[in-house]
């Protein structure tokens, strides 16, 4: 191997805390190098659920897209987007639009969409002055240190996501489906288990109901896959809640989660959610030129609070439809 060899594998194991990290030296060719490297890094993400590489130097969007055109056998086009992105190519996005001095907290991208993806790519070009860290969190730990009685009901039932589409919050009919006909709109939600509604002014409202606990593809075991708490009003800042509620009703927020009958998840259930994802959050803060793989089914990421600018660009890859991902039954209404 090259002078940026893998080894020792010691070198990205983990600590407590944070997430293993690879040193490397900076090669003069980062797309030739992630290529050669391509099947001990995913060696490591498969290991893991995570690895951050450190010394890479990615400096420009085309050098990230070829970066991850070698680690990963295709890109996906984003579909079911709750906020904008900036694309940069097909399947290179910026990170998502979300305020800056607002947490987001721990998720699974596009955990409430039938076909999501297997791995995500990061890629920091420029480092935050403070914070912005893309935290983590291994969701069989998550699971296992849910109390019983509460995971056993949403691994029961599933879960419910509520979205009501406008142009002022969160992604717009066309961001979020890739078109504004509504014809395809309708074709694609009957095709991916998603119950649908126009109201008189227009405006779309979804529900989907879908797994919170599913088997890894490749490991079989059990991970906590999800999007309740990031996508719950409880999750959001009391100022921003009260403002969208008042604006457009406790049934017409942009997005909300649901228990699977339809029934609203209490201030105390996000909490617990929050706080237990935090018990189990590993976090390193973004230097220049990082690149980090995450195994989006096993590993729940975040995007934490920052200062200055902060470029970081993102991919997903390698599609999965997973099979306990769309409980049969009946969608409860919000």
């Amino acid at each position: 191997m090259s002078s940026t060899s893998l080894q020792p594998l010691s070198a990205v194991a983990p600590h407590p805390g944070r997430p293993p990290i690879l040193h490397v030296e900076s090669p003069d060719d980062a797309p030739s190098w992630a290529a050669e490297h391509r099947a001990a890094l995913r060696e490591q993400v498969a290991e893991h659920g995570v690895l951050l590489v450190r010394g890479l130097g990615l400096r420009e969007v085309d050098q990230v897209g070829a970066v991850f055109a070698g680690l990963a056998d295709g890109l996906m086009a984003e579909r079911e987007a709750f906020a904008p992105r900036e694309s940069h190519g097909p399947g290179l996005y910026s990170s998502t639009a979300w305020p800056a001095n607002q947490p987001m907290c721990m998720h699974h991208e596009l955990s409430y969409a039938a076909e999501c993806p297997g791995l995500m790519l990061f890629a920091c070009l420029q480092a935050p002055a403070e914070g912005g860290a893309t935290a983590v969190a291994d969701a069989e730990r998550v699971l296992q240190a849910l109390p019983a009685a509460l995971s056993e009901r949403f691994e029961r039932e599933g879960w419910l996501l509520t979205r009501s589409y406008n142009d002022e919050i969160g992604a717009s009919v066309e961001e979020s489906f890739g078109t504004d006909d509504r014809a395809a709109i309708e074709r694609y939600c009957r095709a991916h288990a998603i119950d649908f509604d126009w109201r008189p002014d227009g405006s779309l409202h979804t529900r989907q109901l879908r797994a919170a606990v599913v088997r890894h593809p490749l490991t079989g075991r059990r991970c906590w896959f999800n999007q309740i708490a990031f996508l719950n009003e409880w999750t959001l800042a009391p100022e921003v809640r009260e403002y969208l509620v008042d604006v457009y009703g406790a049934d017409g927020l942009p997005f909300n989660t649901r228990f699977a009958d339809g029934s609203p998840i209490g201030e105390d259930v996000i909490q617990l959610l929050n706080s237990t994802y935090e018990d189990h959050t590993g976090r390193e803060p973004w230097q220049d030129g990082d690149l980090m793989l995450v195994d989006n089914i096993r590993t729940a990421h975040s995007r934490e609070p920052f200062t200055g600018e902060r470029r970081v660009l993102v991919a997903m890859a390698e599609p999965r439809r997973l099979a306990d991902h769309c409980p049969a039954g009946k969608v409860g209404r919000s």
